[in-house]
């Protein structure tokens, strides 16, 4: 069933990204992917590396990534159990470096020093507010759009002012650009940086390799912002550096609460900013 007024190949990739984000943004669920790095471990020895988790809340979380194709879970016997990342599970675990990549450069500053992981925790969930993906889909193909014609787009068959608190939204996360009241809507530098981030979403999503990401229809095409202007949205951002260009086509048949800080991650460094 289509989601927005899309092509079906593009609509069915901002579905497919949708999902995959979902499965990895509820609290814990990325932390617990990071905490399965390595060989398999026992319920025991997980729960001793989440060890903030209250009694109860390990099982399910678990649970729901077995569900989702991230985590496996091996019965050796009744009282031998281990758990570890699928192979789904483990080529996503790439784009996580990439979103803290994209956090330290663009998202607004802390009070105090964040962890990789709290940056992580903090991007998923700008990008899973209802509608997000679709509005950026839509800004990064036609450069400016109006409200009125987002809402055509992405949500056509409600009314068109429906857009706007998603939109006001975008706006206060420094993703998307106006002039004002009446005015088209853009990406703003910091939305267009994170199109690998996107792109390797829906390589991942798809089952291909996240270096496809290069070739994605939207997000691997190269493109400069536009020229600076004074938006009165937001400060100015530095315009995102050009994405070499794609070698070769992309088929879109083939589409498919914050916590404490904890250890750092394996291959991730702390610090930086936040929303």
């Amino acid at each position: 069933m289509a989601i927005t007024a899309l092509p079906p190949d593009t609509d069915a990739d901002i579905a497919r990204v949708t999902e995959a984000l979902a499965m990895i943004t509820p609290s814990w669920n990325v932390r617990i992917l990071l905490a399965l790095s390595g060989p398999p471990q026992r319920y025991t020895e997980l729960a001793a590396k989440v060890s903030w988790l209250q009694s109860g809340q390990l099982h399910p979380k678990l649970k729901s990534l077995c569900d989702a194709g991230l985590v496996e879970r091996t019965e050796h016997t009744a009282r031998h159990v281990t758990y570890r990342h699928t192979e789904r599970g483990t080529a996503l675990l790439p784009v996580l470096p990439m979103i803290v990549e994209w956090a330290e450069e663009d998202l607004e500053k802390a009070d105090r020093p964040l962890s990789a992981i709290e940056q992580i925790e903090d991007s998923l969930t700008l990008l899973t507010r209802r509608h997000t993906a679709a509005i950026l889909w839509v800004l990064k193909s036609r450069t400016e759009v109006s409200g009125r014609a987002l809402a055509r787009i992405v949500m056509p068959s409600s009314d068109s002012t429906n857009i706007y608190p998603a939109l006001r939204q975008l706006v206060a996360d420094g993703l998307v650009d106006t002039h004002g009241r009446g005015q088209p809507y853009r990406l703003s530098g910091a939305g267009y940086r994170l199109g690998p981030v996107l792109g390797a979403l829906s390589a991942w999503s798809s089952g291909q390799p996240l270096h496809q990401a290069a070739h994605h229809p939207v997000w691997g095409h190269p493109q400069t912002t536009p020229a600076p202007r004074p938006w009165v949205s937001s400060q100015a951002r530095p315009a995102p550096a050009v994405l070499p260009p794609a070698r070769t086509a992309w088929d879109n048949r083939d589409l498919f609460s914050h916590t404490p800080a904890t250890r750092p991650m394996a291959g991730l460094q702390g610090g930086g900013p936040r929303r």
